[in-house]
């Protein structure tokens, strides 16, 4: 089963599942999801080739799907889903394949579309760090730095590599990801089914991954879709508004909470 990180105590709402992006952890969301256990149990997990969690030969969102499937069933058998990005990507087959797992939806800037862009770029420059001889993450940083520009990403890249490991090692299946990153940026067309509950689709207000012109297939999938932005967030709109996006999930969630129930 995937590793996880978990918050709080059970309780009479169901538990809140986090399901990271790509190259990201579920140390990437422990302020957020430890800040939301006030309230409800938190899982945070490592998607499988990431983190902790166990190394496959495939990456496809089904597979993504059964490995959330697998975690709610260890806890209560029904949960709320968050997931950002490729986690999005994988809670939303979870809920279209499987809606009887799921309470309440947020994907966090995604939708279900496939995207033309590659990140196999950052699996190079991760392959080009020479890792023998690091033993400090500045020193990682400024090496990384020759490839990756813009130091957030580097920060965030950074988070997976193990740096107590000798010699260290990233923590996520560079082989897997990049010949499966079709696959990661894709969507899978033949996955059918659509889910009635509750969903948030938040997205950052200058991110351009959720567009106008993808509205009508969300709500085709998802009829009970809402939409919401943050001011100023992009991409990572979790990292970059923190408190904003917190917020945003916490008001959905608990207006959900309050709200006639969605029978299972």
């Amino acid at each position: 089963m995937l590793a996880t990180r978990i918050h709080g105590q059970p309780g009479a709402t169901p538990p809140l599942l986090i399901a990271h992006g790509l190259f990201g952890s579920a140390r990437n969301w422990g302020v957020i999801a430890k800040r939301l256990s006030d309230s409800r149990q938190v899982i945070a997990v490592d998607m499988r080739n990431h983190g902790d969690s166990p190394w496959a030969s495939g990456h496809r969102y089904a597979d993504l799907a059964a490995d959330l499937a697998e975690v709610i069933a260890a806890h209560g058998g029904r949960a709320d889903m968050l997931g950002h990005s490729m986690g999005g990507k994988a809670a939303m087959v979870l809920a279209l394949t499987r809606p009887a797992l799921v309470n309440r939806l947020v994907v966090a800037d995604i939708a279900p579309v496939a995207y033309g862009h590659s990140q196999n770029h950052l699996i190079a420059a991760m392959r080009g760090l020479e890792l023998a001889g690091l033993t400090h993450r500045g020193n990682a940083d400024a090496a990384l730095s020759a490839r990756i520009a813009d130091p957030g990403v580097r920060a965030f890249l950074l988070q997976s590599l193990d740096l107590k490991a000798r010699p260290p090692v990233w923590r996520l299946n560079l082989d897997v990801l990049e010949a499966e990153m079709d696959r990661i940026t894709g969507w899978p067309e033949e996955i059918a089914g659509r889910f009635d509950g509750p969903a948030l689709f938040l997205s950052g207000a200058t991110s351009d991954y959720v567009r106008p012109e993808h509205r009508d297939r969300i709500k085709a999938l998802f009829p009970a879709a809402r939409f919401a932005r943050i001011p100023g967030a992009g991409h990572w709109l979790h990292a970059e508004k923190p408190r904003e996006f917190e917020a945003a999930v916490r008001a959905f969630l608990d207006a959900q909470m309050t709200g006639p129930s969605r029978p299972a």
